[in-house]
């Protein structure tokens, strides 16, 4: 019999990940297979080419293009300090004297006597790429990067902005129902991710961006007070390169939405240790989702705790429904009826029937729900 499986948010305490860190373009990897890695090892470099600036020198001189290399006083490929003098003119009068200085420096890439320009190049700049997680060196890849893998903690959330950071894990509230306010944000939380609870308004957000705090994992907030935040409305691309001044992970949804008891109680447990998230989000084809990983110092290093792969929803599954008039509220799997039900739109869909904490019992279609997903 073939099974009906909602794929949900992983919220698990112990599993083996693997995370791909590569290059955006070809450069050298500095670590090997085996090799022990922190999230801020530095495991490629590569060289992203400098700016190029083009100058006229035919125009400036007055000359014909033909003739740029009797007056050039540097060479192709040689390389120049900001205000060197390129090229000159010879006047036998020296207050006509005209001197064409570099505005950069660089290297002088080229030379063309067809259009009478040079081409300046500003210095390469350094791209290194960062291990992200604290594990060892599964994979290397040959001038792209390195697969780094790790035994750890795993949460996902809904959705996320900004990049990858880590830092000390940090509760900012005691109930995954409270709000985090701007009064429970302290200087000490400098650097590190803190946890809220249900909520943060507009005020926390600027509280943390003023302290300097690495990130934030919190249940819900007001798609109002993302978009103060950011400036701008978000589309569907990929999220994760905002510059707003830390990384910001929903784990429920948009509105007032207290976090999920088994995740906020995963993370109070891993409160004071290390981990590394990140708010890179897709909802298109490619689903990727934002995440916290926490390491799991206390294994031996030969035990690969891996997830069970599931074959379908099972009674007692822990589930978040994802649309209205429900949504973002959890509960836990009671019925699998086998027939098909109507339901207000007059077609007929597979349903499960959910058990809400307060003993308060619903029917909802399958596609309504996530499985949160946990060993």
């Amino acid at each position: 019999m073939a099974h009906s499986y909602t794929p949900g948010l992983t919220v698990t305490e112990r599993t083996t990940v693997r995370r791909r860190r590569i290059l955006p373009l070809p450069g050298t990897v500095l670590v090997k297979v085996g090799d022990r890695v922190h999230a801020d090892t530095t495991v490629a470099r590569a060289e992203l080419p400098g700016k190029i600036i083009p100058l006229n020198l035919a125009n400036q001189l007055g000359i014909a293009p033909d003739e740029i290399k009797d007056y050039l006083v540097k060479k192709e490929k040689d390389l120049v300090q900001k205000d060197d003098v390129l090229a000159e003119n010879k006047p036998f009068i020296k207050w006509f004297k005209t001197e064409i200085r570099s505005p950069i420096t660089g290297r002088l890439e080229s030379i063309s006597t067809i259009t009478g320009q040079i081409l300046l190049r500003e210095p390469p700049r350094v791209l290194e790429l960062r291990g992200y997680i604290d594990g060892a060196i599964a994979e290397v890849h040959p001038e792209q990067g390195v697969t780094v893998e790790l035994v750890c903690s795993l949460v996902q959330g809904i959705f996320g902005i900004g990049g990858e950071v880590s830092g000390e894990l940090v509760m900012g509230v005691t109930a995954p129902d409270q709000p985090l306010v701007p009064e429970q944000l302290t200087p000490s939380m400098k650097g590190k991710i803190v946890v809220g609870g249900a909520f943060l308004s507009a005020a926390t957000l600027t509280r943390a961006k003023e302290i300097g705090v690495a990130g934030l994992v919190v249940g819900g907030i007001h798609d109002k007070d993302l978009r103060a935040l950011l400036g701008y409305d978000l589309g569907v691309a990929i999220t994760g390169s905002e510059q707003v001044g830390f990384t910001l992970i929903l784990t429920e949804g948009f509105g007032a939405i207290p976090m999920a008891p088994k995740t906020f109680s995963l993370l109070s447990a891993h409160a004071g240790h290390k981990a590394s998230i990140s708010g890179a989000t897709q909802i298109r084809a490619g689903v990727i989702r934002p995440e916290i990983i926490i390491p799991q110092v206390s294994l031996s290093a030969g035990a690969r705790p891996d997830r069970v792969e599931r074959e379908g929803i099972q009674i007692g599954d822990p589930v978040r429904i994802i649309r209205d008039p429900l949504f973002g509220k959890i509960g836990a799997v009671s019925g699998l009826p086998s027939e098909l039900r109507a339901i207000p739109t007059e077609s007929e869909v597979r349903v499960l029937e959910v058990r809400f904490p307060d003993g308060t019992i619903t029917v909802v279609p399958r596609t309504n729900i996530e499985v949160i997903e946990g060993a």
